[in-house]
């Protein structure tokens, strides 16, 4: 069974917050931040009705296995932040006017 996308990226965020407040900079390992990540286990049951549909007994969330799918992937995506597009600004600028040309 899928677990679901939704449950599962709450909990991810409140692991890292916790993760973060108890553990030093210097001594955070990403590996072991993704141990707890692993951890995670809210699986979603198959409707009975309709044997094409999961259903999270936590959240409420009703889909389908590609709906399950196409949330999970909007939810993993990183948003850029402001200092990503600063910082795409300043690679354009820093082009020559012949690489503008070429890439428009």
């Amino acid at each position: 069974m899928p677990n679901c996308p939704e449950c599962t990226a709450r909990e991810k965020k409140k692991i890292q917050a916790r993760y973060e407040s108890e553990i030093v900079e210097e001594d955070r390992d990403r590996q072991e931040l993704f141990r707890r990540f692993d951890e995670i286990d809210i699986p979603m049951k198959m409707d009975e009705k309709n044997r094409r549909n999961f259903i999270c007994k936590r959240c409420g969330l009703y889909a389908t296995r590609e709906e399950v799918s196409d949330i999970r992937f909007r939810l993993n995506q990183k948003t850029k932040t402001r200092e990503d597009k600063h910082d795409d600004y300043l690679d354009w600028w820093a082009k020559s006017k012949k690489e503008k040309a070429e890439n428009q």
